[in-house]
This record gives C-alpha cells, structure tokens and sequence, in this order.
C-alpha cells in the first residue's frame, strides 16, 4: 500500500520527478565522469609507458616520474648507457609539450624499435623527410587526418608519415634530432630508456646507476606502473573529494526543495492520511521513501549519462582524454545520492509529520 501511494505520488507530477531524478543524476553523473577520466587517463599513460618496452628509466636532477622533463640530459650517457653490465638496449627521448597535458616525443625510431619492437602502422610508415611525423590511431581520429595529411605543430606543418597503433611511448613521435633542433637543446634528451639482458637484474643495474649517476631519478619500469594511480597525483584525490562534497549539497538542496514543495502541495492529503490514523512516524517514512526512490533513479540516471558521457569524450578527444567506466564507484555514488537524498528529505518530512490534520483538510 505505501509503494503504491509512494508511486502514485510521483507518477501524478511526473515533470518534478523527472526534474528532481536529472538533477540528482547531474552530480551522479559529474563524481563518475571525472573519476574515470583520472582512472582512464592514467591507464592509457600506464598502457604507453608498457608498450615502450624499458625496464629502466633514467631521468634528470629535481624531477619525477609523473612530471614534465626538459631535455638536459647529454646525449652521449645513452652510449655510455649502452655500454653498461646488463643493459641490452638504450634510446634516449625529448620531450616537449604542445598543448595541455599533450607532449610530442622526439626518438632516434632504430634505436626505440629495438627496444619496444617498433610501431605497428595502420597507415603509411617511417619517417622519409625532416619534416614527417608520426601520430597514433586515437590522434588521427580527434585531428581527422590520414597518412600523406598536413597538420600544424609547434608553429611549424609537418606531414603524416604513418599513424601506428596507439599505446607506445606518446601519441605524437618525431625524429630526435630534429625536435631536438626545434627546442635549441641539440645533443640532449629528456630521458633515457634501457631495456635488459634479463629484467631480474634491474635492481642491481640501478643501484650500480645510482653510484654513478649521482642526482639523477632512476625508476624500474614495474615501479613506475605501481605509481600511476588516482592516489599518486598530487592535487587529485583532494579535487575528488571536493566534487564529492559539491554533488551531496546539490542532491541535498534538490531533494530538500523537491519535498517541499510535495509536501506543500499534499497537504489535504496529509491531512486525510493523519485523519485515518497514519501516525508521524509514517508521514515521515512517505516523504523519505518517496526521496529515497527519487535518489535510487537519479543513481541510475546518472550511471546512464556516464556512459553517453564517455562516447561523446572518446569521439570528440579521444587522443586528449580517455574515460574509463568506473565501476568500483557505482556503489559510491549511489550512496552518495541515496545520503543526499534522504538529508534533504527529513525537514519537509518532519514538517509534514508535524501537520494538524483539522487545519490540514482546511487547507485551500
């Protein structure tokens, strides 16, 4: 009987429901888009650094596995990199960054496919000219280029040469000499990539690095994988925990003026309710039932409009942002938007259970 007043209630009004459902599902939506955007921007940056096939990565003084290296490093430590116990194979890198958190990587491409075992091209190939370059899948479909097109970069028109399969190294690849050119730092890279005889031997080519290379960041492959996670970029689990914050108080004032207005609006209702014998305690129960219900649907709601969310994402930027379905927070959320939801249902709720059911049925 109360599921079906609860669901008579909400069908008589059905542009609030629909209203008060979407904007629950808004910050539903909004805590699961960009949690997995962090999830899926990670797992692609995880994904590239595998595909590059290292076992060890050096990097200069002051800097960090997650942060942006300018190219310092003198270009002759790759040899004497190579010449080193264990070390089958060393290619230094440049990196520059073009835009946002998009970085072009300059490479000698024998060198790296020796290392990773070379781009696997969808379209065209290698490098022919000064001037080529060589994109992934996933930029050539946000840039809408093929192999053979023109596209602009770093103030200057480079020709796509081939467009390989994403995941290795970076999505944009030139040759090193001439990014190297480019930045003004001719005879250095930005990082060193060495790959082993046998990757059990890492922790004793490192520690023979570090007496070496005093200053110098040197990371095992597999410890830089372990790092690349929601909880290891500064500033990002605190930007989480804020949205969270912002989506309860929006679900909260939702809710709180949805049943209030309800509340307003039955209030005849009410008041036969209490003339029949509904004690406080079961208004109170309607109103939060009836909140609950709507904060169940805004959960799926919201789970819906994560998904179109993420198609639109990886149609429009699939090379800028990548979203991955988070469904760890599924449950997450929908607490989230259930806890809204009932917080914002108790003062209309305890209003309505306070009601005098004589001034209740006079009222006009």
């Amino acid at each position: 009987m109360t599921f079906k007043l609860i669901l008579e209630n909400l069908r008589h009004r059905p542009l609030r429901t629909l209203l008060s459902v979407l904007l629950i599902a808004i910050p539903v939506t909004l805590i699961l888009t960009l949690v997995g955007l962090s999830q899926g921007m990670l797992e692609e940056s995880a994904k590239r650094t595998r595909g590059v096939g290292a076992d060890i990565l050096i990097k200069p003084p002051n800097t960090s596995v997650m942060s942006f290296s300018a190219a310092n490093i003198p270009e002759n430590f790759v040899k004497w990199a190579q010449r080193q116990p264990h070390v089958q194979v060393a290619a230094g890198a440049a990196v520059a960054l073009v835009s946002g958190i998009t970085t072009v990587n300059g490479v000698d491409l024998e060198a790296f496919s020796k290392l990773s075992g070379g781009f696997h091209f969808i379209e065209g190939g290698p490098f022919q000219q000064p001037d080529d370059i060589l994109i992934d899948d996933y930029y050539a479909k946000q840039k809408k280029v093929h192999a053979g097109d023109s596209i602009e970069l770093l103030n200057k028109k480079w020709r796509v040469a081939g467009i390989f399969e994403s995941g290795k190294l970076s999505h944009l690849v030139l040759p090193l000499s001439v990014l190297q050119g480019l930045q003004g730092n001719t005879g250095k890279v930005s990082q060193i990539y060495l790959k082993l005889d046998d990757p059990a031997n890492i922790d004793a080519v490192i520690a023979s690095l570090n007496k070496q290379l005093a200053g110098y960041q040197i990371y095992s492959m597999p410890d830089i994988l372990t790092q690349i996670s929601v909880e290891n970029v500064p500033g990002l689990s605190t930007f989480i925990n804020v949205m969270m914050g912002i989506a309860v108080v929006i679900g909260f004032a939702v809710v709180c003026l949805s049943m209030y207005m309800a509340v307003l609006q039955r209030t005849r209702e009410i008041g036969i309710l209490k003339s029949l014998g509904a004690s406080r305690a079961y208004v109170l129960a309607l109103i939060v039932a009836e909140a609950f219900v709507m904060g169940l649907g805004g959960t799926v709601a919201g789970i819906i409009l994560s998904f179109v969310a993420r198609w639109v994402i990886l149609t429009l930027v699939p090379a800028s942002l990548q979203q991955a379905i988070a469904y760890d927070w599924w449950p997450k959320a929908a607490l989230i938007a259930l806890f809204a939801s009932l917080l914002g249902a108790l003062y209309p709720g305890f209003r309505a259970a306070r009601q005098d059911p004589i001034e209740a049925l006079a009222y006009e």
